[in-house]
C-alpha cells in the first residue's frame, strides 16, 4: 500500500479511440487511449470475450508505478495479477479494460512531475476511464474493480460517478486498506523489523504529514517512501478515509482479501465490511496480497510477487465472477 513515485495532476479526458469497439469481439487485447487536455494520452487494453453480455469491468492498479498488467519496477513485481483477472473475466463472459497509470508504461508521457500528484488524481482518471467505457456501443454498465491502494481510488470513484449518473454497478475492493495509509505503513515496516530509531522517525513524519505539514528531514533508508517530492501526495492520501469511502457507496461492494496478505490484513477487510453493511466479504485461504496462494513466512510469500506463472489462488475468480453475476442481473 505504500505509495511510491506517481505523477500528474488530474485532466480533463476524452475518448479517442472509438474503432477500437467496432472491431470482432474476442479474448485478446484491444489498445485503447484518453487523452488529455494538454495533448498527453493514457492508454489501456480492453478484452471482449465473444459472448460478452453488457458488463465492462475497469481496473485499478495499486501503489507504485504499476502498469496495466498490475506489475511494477519496484520490488520486482511481475504478478500479473490483473492480467489473469481480465483473462478469468473473459472466460466468464465479461469484458474488461486496464490501463497503465499516469507516467507508467506506456502513459509515461502523461506526467508534469510528481510533486503535482495528488490521490484525486487517480480518483479523476478512473472516473474518466469509467465514464469512457459507458459511452462505448453495448455496455449496460461499468463495475469499477481496484487492487490494493487502487480500491480505495475505485471505491471514491463510484461515488464521483454516481452523482453524475453514470451507469456503475458495483465496485470490487481487492486487498484493499480498511485503516488509514499511514497507520498501514507504520505497522508494514514494523512487521519487517525497523529498528526503534527507525519507527520513532516514521511515527514523527506521519504525525506531521497527517497536519498537513511537509518534513524537510527525511532519513536517507527513509526517502523512498518520504521524499519531499512524493509528500504532498502523501498528505492528500492521508486526508482519505477508506471505510467512509466504503459507507458513502450506493452500489454493490465486494470486499476481497486473502489471509496470507503481509501488507494489508484481514482485519483491514473486515473494517470494510462493518463500514458497508450491504458489502459482500470474501476471505480466501492461503491468498496473499497479489491474491496468489503462498505461505505466511515472508521470504516464500513475497517470491510469488515475481512468478507470472503462478495462477490466481483457488476462489479467487470464483468470488469474483459470482459477484458480478450477482450485482448485474443478466451478465
Amino acid at each position: 500500500m505504500r505509495p511510491f513515485p506517481r505523477r500528474l495532476l488530474a485532466a480533463a479526458l476524452i475518448l479517442t479511440a472509438p474503432t477500437a469497439w467496432a472491431q470482432s469481439p474476442d479474448t485478446s487485447d484491444t489498445e485503447v487511449s484518453l487523452e488529455d487536455s494538454g495533448g498527453s494520452s493514457l492508454y489501456g487494453s480492453l478484452m471482449r470475450p465473444a459472448d460478452w453480455k453488457g458488463v465492462a469491468v475497469l481496473m485499478q492498479a495499486g501503489s507504485g508505478p504499476a502498469d496495466r498488467d498490475g506489475n511494477s519496477t519496484l520490488l520486482t513485481v511481475r504478478g500479473n495479477v490483473l492480467k489473469l483477472i481480465a483473462q478469468g473475466l473473459a472466460a466468464d463472459g465479461v469484458a474488461s479494460l486496464r490501463v497503465d497509470k499516469r507516467c507508467i508504461a506506456k502513459s509515461a508521457a502523461a506526467c508534469p512531475g510528481e510533486d503535482k500528484l495528488r490521490f484525486s488524481t487517480y480518483v479523476d482518471d478512473m472516473a474518466a476511464w469509467a465514464r469512457y467505457l459507458a459511452r462505448q456501443p453495448r455496455v449496460r454498465c461499468v463495475m469499477l474493480l481496484g487492487h490494493s491502494e487502487g480500491a480505495t481510488i475505485a471505491t471514491l470513484a463510484a461515488a464521483q460517478l454516481a452523482k453524475e449518473k453514470v451507469p456503475v454497478c458495483g465496485v470490487l475492493s481487492l486487498s484493499g486498506a480498511g485503516r488509514p495509509f499511514g497507520d498501514i505503513r507504520l505497522q508494514q515496516i514494523r512487521d519487517r523489523g525497523a529498528p526503534p530509531a527507525i519507527l520513532d522517525k516514521v511515527a514523527a513524519i506521519e504525525a506531521a504529514l497527517k497536519e498537513g505539514r511537509t518534513v524537510e528531514d527525511v532519513p536517507p533508508a527513509l526517502r523512498m517512501l518520504y521524499r519531499p517530492a512524493i509528500q504532498p501526495y502523501v498528505i492528500s492520501q492521508g486526508a482519505v478515509s477508506p471505510t467512509q469511502a466504503a459507507a458513502a457507496l450506493t452500489v454493490p461492494l465486494l470486499v476481497l482479501q486473502g489471509d496470507t496478505d503481509l501488507q494489508v490484513t484481514v482485519d483491514d477487510a473486515r473494517l470494510l465490511a462493518q463500514a458497508q453493511p450491504a458489502a459482500t466479504l470474501a476471505i480466501i485461504p492461503g491468498a496473499n496480497h497479489m491474491l496468489k496462494a503462498a505461505p505466511a513466512e515472508p521470504k516464500a510469500n513475497i517470491a510469488t510477487y515475481a512468478d507470472p506463472t503462478l495462477p490466481l489462488a483457488p476462489g479467487v475468480m470464483e468470488a469474483i465472477t459470482g459477484f458480478i453475476h450477482k450485482a448485474a442481473p443478466g451478465n
